[in-house]
Formats: structure tokens, C-alpha cells, sequence
């Protein structure tokens, strides 16, 4: 392309406008439709942020016990979802599963078809609903245990430990995990939010738009971080390893320590400042902060050896675990919440539609290349 300059990865190129979520990676502030993600931590819900991420505003009460009750309501999975999940082969991976069984939910959605604004927002609701109830319907089924039906008194957060533990959270972990999903609901144009809006600028309907956002979280470089933290915590416990020596040693060998650094983010992740947290919160209050003592060693090292900051998959690693959540359920927990996110991506780029489509540096055969024949071919 002439005259133009590439920048692998399309590091610091601004792709689009948008009034859902800014970033001040020096500063480290994160924030939702302007309010600073530190507050909404600590005062709102995720139906809450929800909301605020589809409609640009904070509800009245009004609206937001509407928003709740509509988003309880949507509690429900068509059978044949349920025969799916019934039928997939052990082998099959959560991230699978999830991919698959959303782009199957689209069949028998009752708006399919319809990309209209308030189509959009009902299929929103379903799919924020559906997709935390298939990850834990098909973590039952795996593990030989009976489906939990939906609570739909409960919050979205316990509703979905409801779901996959067949008990009644608790009130600290229906917090902690609220917390939790508001901290990943959104995060600006990350990998899988660009390719849902990618495909949504197609005007590809938003059923098609989530599934290739969940491919996209599904790769070890993006949603996949906090499960090798808690592989990492898991092998220095087995070899009753010093934290510090067993990452010093990884150093040595030149392995990467997954949970730190960020492309965006030159200083601290505010996220990881919550997590941090309630990682050693939630394991004081389950009794043992074994996970927390161990991830806090190995921040602090890596802090002062490579000047690295942990990251929002760091801390979410020990604490889903001291959740009782287990690793390869991360990713699809991180899909529970960042589908807030992602539907709200989708709206603003179906509202205001232009087709993504840029241009690539070429650096193949000087141009023009002749025509070979086969018989001069070597």
C-alpha cells in the first residue's frame, strides 16, 4: 500500500469512535460510559453496569429492577440446546461448547433474522442470560451431576454459582464474583470485542457476532491468561517449591510468567487492583489464603525483577479457584461477563454502521512478476 506505514498487531491505530469504555493506559484508568471502574466496583451490581454499558446511563431503580427482572426472565434454553450439550463427546472443551452451542441459540431465537435495535437488545438479554447458563448446565453434565434449574430471585452472579454448584452461594462469594464480572465486562477494542465488531459491521446479525468474539477469547493470548496462573500455582505446590525460586528458574530458562504485562496498561491494571483484593479476602474467609500468599510473592518479584505489573488475569486465577470454579472454566466465566460488553459493541456499531475494512502493507514479490511456465519452473 503506498505511502503508508504498518503497525503489526495495529498497535496505538485508533479503528473507531465509541462511547462505551475509555482507557488511559499511563494512568491506569479504566472506566464505563465515563464513571471510573473503581467506583462501579465497589458500588454498583453487574446488572447495574450492564445497563450503563447498553443504554449510556445509570437506571433508576425503576429501571433497573425492569432491567433485572428482564434479564431473570430470559433464564431459559430451548430443548434442543439441552440435547446438544447432552451429546457432545468428553473431550470437548468448555470454550467449545460455548462457541458452538451460542451460534446454535441463534436457530431458535425468536428475533432471528432481525437486526433492528430492539431485536438486538432482547437477543442481549437472552444471550447475557444463556451463556452463563450453558457454561454451568455443561459443567454438570460433564461431571455426571443433575441440571440445576435457574433461580431467577437470585442476581446473575448467584444465580450462575446456584447453577454450577447446586447450592446457595454465599453472600461474600456472590460478591466477590459480582465484582468480578463488572471488572471484565468491557475493555475497549481487546481481540474479541474488534472481531465482534467486525463481523457486526457486515451487519451480520449479533448471534454471529458473540460466536466469533468467543473464538477469539478462546486463544491462550487473550482469555486464556489466568488459567496457566493457576497451572503455574498448581506445579510450584506439587513441587513444594519456593514461589520466588520456581519463577526465578523459569527466568533462567527463559519461560514467560503469564499475568503480567499489558498492551495497554503501562502501570498498574486497576482491575488488578480488585482482584488483589478480594483474592485475599475470599481466602480469609474460606479459611486458608494459600493461593493469595503464593500469587502475592511471585507479583511482588516479578514487580522488582522485570518491572512488570500483574494484570486482570493474575488475581482472577486464585480467586475463581478459592471460588471453588475450576481452571478450564476461567475463559467461559470471563465470556459470562464480557458479553456485557460485547453486546453493547455490537449495538453502537449495528447504530452507526460503517464495514471495517483495512488495508495491509504489502511485503510480498516486487510487482509486476512474471508469468511462469511450467516447463521453466525449478
Amino acid at each position: 500500500m503506498p505511502n503508508a506505514v504498518a503497525t503489526r498487531g495495529l498497535e496505538g491505530i485508533v479503528a473507531t469512535t465509541s462511547s462505551i469504555c475509555f482507557i488511559d493506559g499511563e494512568a491506569g484508568v479504566l472506566s464505563y460510559r465515563g464513571i471510573d471502574i473503581h467506583e462501579l466496583a465497589s458500588k454498583s451490581t453487574f446488572e447495574e453496569t450492564t445497563y450503563l454499558l447498553w443504554f449510556g446511563k445509570l437506571p433508576t431503580q425503576a429501571e433497573l429492577a425492569a432491567f433485572s427482572a428482564e434479564l431473570a426472565a430470559a433464564r431459559s434454553l430451548n430443548w434442543r440446546v439441552f440435547e446438544f450439550l447432552r451429546s457432545v463427546p468428553s473431550s470437548a472443551t468448555p470454550m467449545e461448547i460455548l462457541r458452538t452451542a451460542v451460534s446454535l441459540l441463534s436457530i431458535y431465537d425468536a428475533d432471528d433474522g432481525n437486526c433492528a435495535h430492539d431485536a438486538n437488545v432482547r437477543k442481549a438479554y437472552r444471550l447475557t442470560a444463556q451463556i452463563a447458563m450453558i457454561v454451568a448446565i455443561f459443567d454438570r453434565i460433564r461431571k455426571g451431576k443433575s441440571i440445576i434449574d435457574a433461580d431467577k430471585s437470585l442476581s446473575h452472579a448467584g444465580n450462575f454459582l446456584w447453577m454450577l454448584n447446586g447450592e446457595k452461594p454465599s453472600e461474600t462469594a456472590t460478591r466477590t464474583l459480582d465484582i468480578a464480572l463488572i471488572l471484565h465486562a468491557d475493555h475497549e477494542l481487546n481481540a474479541s470485542t474488534f472481531a465482534a465488531r467486525v463481523i457486526a459491521a457486515t451487519l451480520a446479525d449479533m448471534h454471529s457476532a458473540i460466536t466469533g468474539a468467543i473464538g477469539a477469547l478462546s486463544g491462550p493470548l487473550h482469555g486464556g491468561a489466568n488459567e496457566a496462573t493457576m497451572h503455574l500455582l498448581y506445579a510450584i505446590e506439587a513441587e513444594g517449591a519456593d514461589p520466588v525460586e520456581y519463577v526465578k528458574k523459569m527466568f533462567a530458562e527463559k519461560k514467560k510468567i503469564s499475568g503480567f504485562g499489558h498492551r495497554v496498561y503501562h502501570t498498574e491494571d486497576p482491575r488488578a487492583t480488585h482482584l488483589r483484593r478480594m483474592s485475599e479476602e475470599l481466602g480469609r474467609a474460606a479459611g486458608s489464603t494459600k493461593w493469595f500468599d503464593m500469587s502475592r510473592q511471585i507479583e511482588l518479584f516479578v514487580k522488582a525483577e522485570k518491572k512488570l505489573n500483574a494484570n486482570v488475569d493474575f488475581y482472577s486465577a486464585s480467586t475463581y479457584t478459592t471460588l471453588g470454579i475450576d481452571i478450564d472454566l476461567f475463559t467461559p466465566i470471563f465470556a459470562v461477563s464480557r458479553i456485557a460488553g460485547w453486546a453493547a459493541h455490537v449495538l453502537e456499531q449495528h447504530d452507526d454502521n460503517r464495514l471495517i475494512r483495512p488495508r495491509a502493507d504489502y511485503v510480498g514479490p516486487v510487482y509486476p512478476s512474471p508469468y511462469i511456465p511450467f516447463d521453466q519452473r525449478s
